[in-house]
């Protein structure tokens, strides 16, 4: 019922002899509210309701933005458009019913209809902090920036009490060894690991199951063995046990992965980090009512310590290596750090040790070289970069700007207008660089200076701005020769051909005009 027909049926029914009180409670309001309704005659009614067609809503500006996202995917939800928002956004603070109420008024209004298949779930009871961390692995297909089909893998963890979550991605299928690299990875997120890991029946970790007597993959046993993990497999076909992992796996495709557009592996996990701290960990559980982070905080002191280090590669002992990305990366506890460029080509793998005092040492596994050291942060999902591994780009644009100057005849007042067009787009001087170039190869230095007199008079810093006014001094130019060459070509009408002066006109006698007036002829 809309507000105009809620005041007319208290309307009808008060004139029925029905008191206020009666009118609220079979309409199912307030009696404030049929207060207010009275306060109003129905004019007055009329025109409030057609203020509020054309209210301004705090997400009208991403209007058009939010309306794309449901026409492109319309089984989107809600909460996927606040995630999809604030990662856009980062400083837009908006609730979970105001998106809601605004993305079901959008939906009515162009008439998106959303098909949604809900899996339901038995309720139990939460283990006490610290006793259980649950573990799955799941599964998409996403479309790539070239429009091609990626299958993808993740391994997702969630600590059962404050449903504090971690997940990681691969482009290719896990190992064993990927799944104990995992465990290392969410421990550290962690800061320490719980008394009972729950699993599903994944061929990564058990072999076979024989009347409850589990018999584990060779890796899998030895990594148990050394962390001295105590974990439970669940029976199949048993949602219930790990039904809080299996709403975590499920809320990973339906509000991280789902519509988004997959780069590469690494730029994937970074973006899953950073929504693991704005949605996956923030956003208020639906069942405990409470932020997931927030409460991680009070189960973080229950979680068992994690003593040492353990390398999976080098049979379990205390030295770490790590696999050289191609942008001369390494991972460690979910963060990356930089090394020397043209590490990458040089060495597949390095070492590393971390220092009593928080720091990465980076070393080459054969020698002993120390290549990097780097101070160990306390976030997750970071690249912490040493600015001795990157060239130095500036001598790369410097070079290209004395270049393009170099193509101007005032040569002072090119350099000041390139640098102000370097201050404003950084990121794209050399595209802009390379525009400016262009164009000085294809004018006459009459029509570059004139250009660059006109952008620095009117603070056009922009290649697209300086192409623009090298094209309108070009046409002007073109109108000023046209106008000489017609001139050259009008005879002037204030000189006289040369016969024309040297010709005497014919003189008649005073006579003839004295006849004439006194009318003699």
């Amino acid at each position: 019922m809309d507000k105009w027909e809620m005041y007319m049926e208290i309307q009808q029914l008060l004139k029925q002899g029905f008191s206020q009180t009666k009118v609220a409670k079979k309409l199912g309001i307030s009696r404030s509210t049929v207060y207010r309704n009275l306060k109003k005659s129905p004019s007055e009614m009329a025109e409030w309701v057609d203020t509020l067609k054309y209210k301004k809503k705090k997400l009208d500006p991403y209007k058009e933005l939010i309306l794309s996202w449901l026409k492109t995917h319309p089984d989107m939800s809600a909460a996927q458009v606040q995630d999809w928002l604030q990662e856009k956004y980062e400083d837009l603070k908006i609730g979970e019913s105001t998106v809601r109420t605004y993305v079901r008024a959008l939906r009515a209004e162009y008439n998106i209809k959303k098909e949604t298949s809900p899996r339901m779930y038995e309720a139990i009871p939460d283990p006490p902090m610290g006793e259980q961390i649950q573990v799955d692995f799941g599964h998409t297909k996403q479309k790539s920036a070239d429009n091609k089909e990626v299958k993808l893998s993740f391994i997702a963890f969630v600590l059962s009490n404050s449903r504090h979550k971690y997940k990681e991605w691969l482009d290719r299928p896990f190992t064993t060894q990927d799944v104990i690299r995992a465990h290392e990875n969410a421990f550290n997120w962690y800061g320490g690991m719980p008394n009972e890991i729950v699993y599903d029946q994944d061929s990564l970790i058990v072999v076979s199951e024989n009347g409850g007597d589990l018999i584990l993959t060779k890796e899998f046993q030895h990594y148990r063995e050394s962390r001295g993990i105590n974990l439970r497999v669940c029976r199949k076909a048993d949602p219930e046990s790990k039904g809080r992992i299996e709403n975590v796996v499920g809320f990973i495709k339906q509000n991280f992965a789902k519509h988004r557009v997959f780069h590469n592996i690494d730029s994937w996990n970074e973006q899953g980090w950073e929504w693991l701290n704005r949605t996956g960990n923030y956003k208020i559980h639906n069942t405990t009512k409470k932020r997931p982070v927030e409460v991680f905080l009070l189960e973080k002191q229950h979680l068992k310590p994690v003593s040492k280090s353990i390398d999976i590669q080098n049979n379990y002992e205390t030295s770490i290596t790590r696999c050289v990305h191609k942008d001369n990366t390494i991972r460690y506890q979910s963060n990356r750090y930089s090394l020397p460029l043209g590490t990458y080509n040089k060495y597949e793998k390095v070492c590393i040790k971390e220092t009593e005092n928080k720091q990465l040492i980076i070393y080459i596994p054969d020698t002993g070289e120390i290549i990097a050291k780097h101070s160990i942060p306390e976030g997750k999902g970071l690249l912490i970069k040493d600015r001795k591994h990157s060239r130095d780009r500036t001598k790369g644009v410097d070079a290209f700007i004395d270049t393009v100057a170099q193509r101007f005849d005032d040569k002072e007042l090119a350099y000041q207008y390139l640098a102000m067009v370097r201050e404003k787009n950084p990121r794209y001087i050399k595209d802009q660089l390379q525009i400016i170039l262009r164009e000085t190869k294809g004018n006459v230095s009459e029509v570059l200076t004139r250009a660059l007199i006109e952008c620095v008079k009117k603070k056009l810093y922009s290649a697209t701005d300086f192409s623009d006014i090298v094209a309108y001094v070009k046409r002007q130019r073109r109108v000023h020769e046209t106008v000489l060459d017609v001139k050259k070509e009008i005879r002037p009408l204030n000189k006289l051909s040369g016969w024309v002066m040297e010709t005497e006109a014919y003189k008649r006698k005073i006579d003839s005009y004295t006849v004439l007036l006194e009318g003699e002829f």
